[in-house]
C-alpha cells in the first residue's frame, strides 16, 4: 500500500506494520521519513537496530534474512534497516527479497526498513518490488523549483518564523530559493540556522540576506529543465554557477544538445504520424521533461529544430579549441549562447 509522505505521521498514528519501503533521491525528506518511523517504533519497543547496505554482486543476503527472521537476543522488538543504493538488487537480492516480504508477515517483533533511490518504470514492474509494495511504499518527491519558496515558508513555519506579507515577503522566499536552489539538504541547515541567529516571528529581507549562504547546486540537469522552461534569468545564474564550480565545458555542451537532438527525434516521430505520448515513451522522455517536450514541441518547427541542431555541432567545436564563424572563441560564451538561443525558442509562442 502507497501512502503520501505528509501523510505518514497519521498513518503511523493508526499502528505500526512490519515492513516499509522508502524510495526517492531526495536524502533529506527519506532521512526525515526514516526517522519518523524510527522514533514511532522506538516509543513502541523497538530498542534494538541493525543496518544493512547492499554493495556489489557479493553480498551476503543469507545476513539479512537471518537478522528479519530471528528474534533479538537483547530487545524483544527490532528494527533491520536495508539500503540498496543502486536500487538493482540482482538475481540473488530478488530471491531475498520476496523472501523477506514473506518473513515479514505477521512478524510483531521486527520492523523492517528498505531504503531505495528513484525507481524507474522497468524497476517499479519486477517482482521484488511488487512484492515490496504489499507492505507499506513511500515515494518521495523532489521539491520541484516552483514549489520551493512555499517548501521554505512552510519549514519557517514550524519553528515560528515567517516573512513578511505581500510582495516583499514572496521576494525573500524568492531570493532564499536561488540561493539554496537544488539542494534541499542545504535549505534545511539554513532554517535550521535562522531559528539559532533570530527569535520567532517575522523576519526581513535583510535577515534572510544576511544569514543565508550561497550553497546552491547548480547541476546539468538543472539546467535542462530551465532551458526548456524558457526561464533564461536563471539559465544565465546557473551557467555562471556550473562555471564557478569548474564544471566540463562538454559536459554542458552534451546536456543541451542531447536535449536539441531528443527534441529533433521526437518530432521527426510525430512527423511520420506517430503520437506525441508514443514519441515520447519510444525516446525514453520520462517524468518532469516530458511535460517540458509535451509543451515545448508544438512551438518548435522543422526548420527551427534544424538551426538548432546546426548550432550545437557549431559550440561543440568551439568547445573542443576549435573556430567558429559569428560564435564566442570563449566555450563557455558559446554555451551561453546556445542555451539563450534554444530557452527563447522553448519560450516563443506558437503563431
Amino acid at each position: 500500500m502507497q501512502v503520501n509522505p505528509a501523510q505518514l505521521g497519521n498513518h503511523l498514528s493508526k499502528g505500526l506494520k512490519s515492513l516499509y519501503t522508502l524510495h526517492g533521491d531526495e536524502p533529506l525528506l527519506i532521512q526525515e521519513a526514516q526517522d519518523t518511523i524510527r522514533a514511532t517504533a522506538r516509543a513502541q519497543g523497538f530498542t534494538e537496530r541493525t543496518s544493512h547496505t547492499v554493495s556489489g554482486a557479493h553480498f551476503d543476503w543469507s545476513e539479512v534474512l537471518a537478522a528479519c527472521g530471528s528474534l533479538s537476543l537483547f530487545a524483544d522488538k527490532q528494527i533491520v534497516e536495508l539500503r540498496i543504493p543502486s536500487g538493482k538488487p540482482g538475481k540473488e537480492g530478488s530471491v531475498a527479497l520476496q523472501q523477506l516480504v514473506d518473513q515479514s508477515r505477521g512478524n510483531d517483533a521486527t520492523l523492517t526498513i528498505v531504503m531505495l533511490p528513484r525507481l524507474d518504470k522497468a524497476t517499479r514492474a519486477t517482482a521484488w518490488f511488487a512484492a515490496l509494495e504489499s507492505g507499506i511504499t513511500l515515494e518521495v518527491m523532489p521539491v520541484e523549483r516552483a514549489a520551493l519558496p512555499q517548501w521554505i515558508a512552510q519549514r519557517l513555519a514550524v519553528q515560528g518564523q515567517r516573512v513578511s506579507a505581500g510582495e516583499e515577503g514572496q521576494r525573500t522566499l524568492q531570493f532564499f530559493a536561488d540561493r539554496v536552489e537544488g539542494n534541499l539538504l542545504a535549505a534545511h541547515q539554513e532554517i535550521q540556522k535562522l531559528a539559532l541567529l533570530h527569535p520567532a516571528g517575522e523576519l526581513g529581507f535583510d535577515q534572510i540576506e544576511g544569514a543565508v549562504l550561497n550553497v546552491a547546486r547548480y547541476d546539468v540537469f538543472k539546467l535542462s529543465e530551465a532551458v526548456l522552461a524558457g526561464h533564461m534569468v536563471r539559465v544565465q545564474r546557473m551557467l555562471d554557477g556550473l562555471q564557478a564550480e569548474g564544471v566540463a565545458e562538454v559536459l554542458v555542451h552534451y546536456t543541451l544538445a542531447e536535449d536539441i537532438r531528443a527534441l529533433k527525434r521526437v518530432k521527426d516521430s510525430m512527423n511520420q504520424g506517430k503520437p506525441l505520448p508514443m514519441a515520447l515513451r519510444e525516446q525514453r522522455i520520462w517524468g518532469n521533461k516530458e511535460r517540458l517536450f509535451e509543451r515545448v514541441l508544438p512551438r518548435l518547427s522543422d526548420a527551427t529544430l534544424a538551426q538548432l541542431l546546426h548550432s550545437a555541432h557549431q559550440v561543440d567545436g568551439v568547445v573542443k579549441g576549435l573556430k567558429s564563424p559569428d560564435w564566442p572563441a570563449a566555450p563557455w560564451q558559446a554555451l551561453h549562447q546556445l542555451a539563450m538561443q534554444l530557452s527563447r525558442q522553448c519560450l516563443a509562442k506558437t503563431h
